[in-house]
């Protein structure tokens, strides 16, 4: 399996990067392709700008500004999101990644009448998510997992429909032990060495 890690933080010292390597340790351990991204690393731009906007539904135009990142998703059979969830949802860096990568015509079909968005992705047979919370679990339910929703609902809506899906999560990341952070990396490593 073709593996796309989108990883995305600031920090290259940070928890998170220690998170997307225990995620690839575990995919290499199961024997399969990853591919990573690393947004900052590449200086990903997460505004689309105003030309963007206007062309985001010409076919073969909207694809341009994005031609290598949305060839690479293309290629895939399974998309990992890594990313700390801030206020609710993902970072900026990886909210922009969406918006601008999963263009319409290439990823998804436009919705029609009381009919959804046409899924495009088939390809991605795994959807997963690997993220860090300063909110306690208790907490991220009451206020809906919004970031959970958008990374696996709403992405989750233009992939192959019986795509296995899978979230993992540390929350009340900033009071976290040591030994919490290392069981939650071990949990991390040995749930993708089994995919």
């Amino acid at each position: 399996m073709r593996a796309l890690v989108v990883y995305c933080h600031p920090v290259e010292e940070s928890f998170t990067a220690s998170v997307r390597d225990a995620v690839i340790r575990g995919l290499n351990t199961a024997g399969h392709e990853v591919d990573l991204i690393d947004l900052y690393a590449e200086s990903f731009d997460p505004a689309m700008g105003r030309q963007e906007r206007v062309s985001y539904h010409e076919p073969g135009i909207n694809v341009l500004p994005v031609a290598d990142h949305l060839a690479r998703v293309k290629q895939a059979d399974a998309l990992v999101f890594v990313a700390p969830t801030w206020w609710y949802g993902p970072p900026a860096m990886l909210k922009g990644w969406l918006d601008r990568v999963l263009v319409p015509h290439e990823t998804f079909g436009m919705p029609k009448p009381f009919r959804p968005l046409e899924r495009r992705l088939t390809n991605i047979r795994l959807l997963a998510a690997v993220s860090t919370l300063g909110s306690p679990w208790y907490w991220w339910l009451w206020v809906g997992q919004p970031g959970r929703r958008i990374l696996l609902t709403g992405v989750g809506g233009i992939v192959h429909p019986r795509a296995r899906r899978l979230w993992l999560a540390l929350h009340s990341m900033d009071s976290a032990s040591l030994a919490k952070r290392s069981a939650f990396l071990a949990r991390v490593e040995a749930q993708f060495a089994k995919i």
